[in-house]
């Protein structure tokens, strides 16, 4: 009983914010086996007598236990002293002592889940106040140090244009179309500094939060035909270079909480990440932003309103510059969960494009990114409006996402149609899958409408800003991995599923004369191991309309048929955690009668295109 009584006093004064005291026969707490190792925490046996009573009873001289972690400096000034020989006040929560222990005599091994770890600066898995554990200001005040490298290697072979005879890599070369092989190269290190106020992450939104995250990249880039990375044929095959950008940077506050369960209103202000829908269909970027976002009904609904003020990207590094993008977005979505059945939600958002490019601008390599190299070359304003539906979860044991868009606006010349455009377009997918043990069967299909007569004053292929696409196989997807260059325009653009003749992603107009697309997939998934995932597609894809195409390169008799997409990858996480990933992909798109005749070779057929990345991710 005396036993008991002990421990539920114990259990008081932790609650209380303070510890018992040693008694004087423990002058020392345990040690591990091996004393000797040095350890980051303060040494055994810390005396507690306040500087301001030199003639304190011999009482206060008590051990405490210092804590678990590396906790760095308390600010937590002691603002009581012990008034008997029953506790000691400690105001610091978050920093209690406990007392040294190797449970199993085996010294704390690094390489196991081992009760007690002792913890030190450089350890991410165990408590560290680099890393949010501990407060670094008062009660409440945390700071998260957050390193990152990213080291991707990609090689991919695609159809590239020759130059004429006097320039081309190898002399008499008489093909259009010449070498496809590429080798790309990317280095990205990012380090992340959050500074944040609030008790905790888990149930209670921050009150507030500070976040810098600076980049700095280096990509390489290798060919084997000539003016690919400059239009200047002496620049040779190669390119190399490097770029700084303060990627993310903001300020977010909390302005208003609405009701007993963590329900809140807070603003975002600065470069920030933002995706408009489940899947990235829409607007998917890291970019300058006012974002109002909360919830509502025991967190049961989400909103964001946002605008957009879009900072030039960087060409060959797709990160931000300082430079104004003279382009504004502009968004307002609701989540609606548990709708009809428990874990499905759904989604209802408002889009607003105004990009207001003027002048001819050039990116990093020299080519014309804005206006479209096509037709008359002039500049010219796009104003989109999108009305959004979506879903995602689950019913019962089938998981179903869907998403359907329908634009509408004005296009004051488009430089493939060489008039005004209205614009009247429309977007649909939906995937279902199902899950048996550790295998998820999935089917997915997707229309995005294309322009049938590009002659007329009506754009009805669908377009989106930013779109960032995890569907279909996504990035291990060779249609939308991969930049298919056609004429001074792309195709497709890395990142997109969309066939919209884009100068560029990132950087090029939405247009909204283009082919459009159908693409149907089956995919299976494994998780072969808690730390090794596989990922399998196979899409047919089909253009919604080829009449833009045949216009665009004067050709009559383009087929609809793309070709099959064929793709596998493999997601490794050799220590169970996202602080180390390796992602391997490989991918093949086997050309149909219209991929055929967009490439046709004049001696021999269009090859099976081919591509492969690994991604190595190392973050602390």
């Amino acid at each position: 009983m005396r036993r008991i009584k002990s421990i539920f006093g114990l259990i008081a004064a932790v609650m209380a914010g303070a510890m018992p005291a040693p008694s004087h026969a423990q002058s020392e707490p345990p040690r591990p086996a091996d004393s000797t190792r040095p350890l980051e925490r303060p040494p055994f046996g810390t005396g507690n007598l306040p500087s301001e009573t030199p003639s304190a009873p011999g009482w206060l001289f008590t051990e405490t236990y210092p804590p678990l972690g590396f906790t760095g400096p308390s600010s937590v000034i002691p603002r009581e002293v012990p008034s008997d020989g029953n506790y000691i006040p400690v105001e610091d929560r978050w920093r209690l002592g406990l007392p040294a222990l190797d449970r199993y005599g085996r010294n704390h091994p690094l390489i196991e889940d081992y009760p007690f770890q002792l913890g030190h600066w450089w350890d991410p898995y165990n408590q560290n106040v680099l890393k949010g554990d501990f407060p670094i200001i008062g009660q409440d005040v945390f700071f998260s140090l957050t390193a990152r490298l990213n080291q991707l290697v990609d090689t991919r072979q695609t159809p590239i244009p020759t130059t004429p005879f006097e320039s081309t890599a190898n002399p008499f070369q008489e093909e259009f179309y010449g070498k496809p092989n590429q080798l790309a190269n990317f280095t990205f290190l990012s380090v992340q500094f959050d500074i944040f106020k609030g008790d905790t992450l888990a149930f209670r939104p921050v009150d507030w939060r500070l976040r810098i995250v600076p980049f700095f990249n280096v990509n390489v880039l290798n060919v084997e035909e000539l003016a690919v990375i400059n239009p200047n044929v002496l620049r040779g095959v190669q390119r190399e270079r490097t770029f700084f950008a303060l990627q993310e940077w903001f300020f977010e506050t909390k302005i208003a909480d609405s009701g007993p369960y963590f329900d809140f209103t807070s603003i975002r202000a600065g470069s920030q990440y933002f995706n408009n829908d489940f899947r990235g269909f829409l607007y998917s970027d890291t970019n300058r932003m006012v974002r109002l976002f909360g919830t509502r009904l025991a967190n049961q609904d989400q909103f964001n309103i946002v605008a957009t003020f879009q900072a030039e990207k960087d060409t060959n590094s797709g990160l931000n510059s300082f430079d104004n993008r003279q382009q504004n977005v502009f968004f307002a979505n609701y989540y609606k969960q548990d709708f009809l059945f428990p874990g499905y939600t759904v989604q209802a958002s408002v889009a607003y494009n105004h990009d207001n490019a003027t002048g001819l601008i050039y990116d990093k390599n020299s080519f014309l990114v804005r206006p479209e190299p096509v037709g008359v070359f002039r500049p010219h304003a796009i104003d989109v409006a999108y009305l959004g539906l979506a879903s995602d979860g689950h019913i019962g044991r089938y998981n179903i996402s869907s998403q359907f868009y329908y634009a509408l606006g004005h296009d004051t010349l488009n430089a493939i149609a060489n008039q005004e455009q209205e614009i009247s377009a429309a977007f649909a997918a939906i995937e279902a899958s199902y899950d048996r043990d550790y295998t998820r069967f999935r089917t997915s299909f997707l229309w995005a409408s294309g322009d049938r007569d590009p002659n007329n004053s009506h754009a009805t292929g669908f377009d989106a800003p930013f779109p960032n696409e995890n569907f279909a196989g996504g990035n291990f997807s060779y249609w939308q991995r991969q930049s298919i260059k056609l004429f001074g325009t792309n195709l497709t653009n890395a990142g997109s599923l969309l066939p919209d003749l884009r100068t560029s992603r990132i950087q090029g107009q939405t247009n909204f004369v283009n082919p459009g697309l159908l693409l149907y997939n089956l995919g299976i998934d494994f998780d072969v191991t808690p730390k090794l995932k596989l990922i399998n597609n196979f899409n047919f894809l089909w253009f919604e309309s080829s009449a833009v195409l045949e216009q665009y390169v004067y050709a009559a008799g383009i087929g609809n048929f793309i070709g099959n997409d064929i793709s596998m990858g493999c997601e490794y996480r050799p220590l169970l955690s996202n602080n180390a990933v390796i992602t391997f992909g490989v991918s093949t798109l086997i050309p149909g009668d219209g991929f055929k005749s967009l490439y046709n070779k004049f001696q021999s057929t269009v090859d099976p295109q081919v591509a492969g990345f690994i991604d190595f991710v190392l973050q602390y």
